[in-house]
């Protein structure tokens, strides 16, 4: 839900514009509001794929390390951008722990 919300609500119909300011502090200006579209689109996609279970380990992976990614960019790159400031790692990383606990501890014991 995380990834459809985000990329539909936030980026694609842009009702957040801080995301398109944080794109267009870390690529520019330029071409920022099309780059926000295809993040959000694809992170519609990401959503797609945690629904439909399809390697569902590579995608906890792809997860995690697109999560970290962004959070370091915006940390140092935007962090007067983000809605918690620098604390949004924090945050982050309880995501990425999640996803790590539902994908490699809780579906190894069910």
């Amino acid at each position: 839900m995380v990834w459809f919300l985000n990329g539909l609500v936030c980026k694609v119909l842009n009702l957040v514009p801080r995301h398109q300011e944080i794109v267009a502090r870390i690529l520019g200006d330029e071409y920022a509001r099309t780059i926000t579209v295809l993040i959000g689109i694809s992170e519609i996609m990401m959503a797609v794929w945690v629904l439909s279970k399809y390697k569902s380990k590579f995608n906890a992976v792809v997860q995690m390390v697109i999560v970290l990614t962004m959070n370091l960019l915006e940390y140092y790159i935007a962090p007067d951008l983000l809605f918690w400031g620098r604390m949004n790692i924090v945050f982050a990383l309880f995501f990425i722990g999640l996803v790590y606990y539902n994908e490699f501890i809780l579906k190894e014991h069910s």
